[in-house]
């Protein structure tokens, strides 16, 4: 099983560009509000050393793998950050 969460702020256009991208494209994920779940965004700020927004965790259950992903380290665009969330997908 494949889980795509993602990391967004209200008022953050880049992040609703995704969000409408990977609904278009009939991806499903799982939103974290970082004003909501102020904790886990401070642990994946911590990790990944970037506070950019939007910024996503591809999550692999069948293989127990977890990528971390954030603007300008993994990904330069919101299209380039959804075909990156497509791949991982399919």
């Amino acid at each position: 099983m494949k889980k795509v969460i993602l990391y967004t702020m209200k008022g953050c256009p880049h992040c609703t560009n995704l969000k409408n991208n990977l609904k278009e494209n009939n991806i499903k994920f799982i939103e974290r509000d970082v004003d909501k779940n102020e904790k886990e965004y401070e642990n994946f700020v911590r990790i990944t050393e970037s506070e950019y927004l939007p910024s996503f965790v591809l999550l692999n259950l069948s293989e127990k793998t977890l990528e971390r992903m954030v603007p300008d380290k993994n990904f330069d665009t919101i299209e380039e950050a959804t075909e990156k969330i497509k791949k991982f997908i399919l």
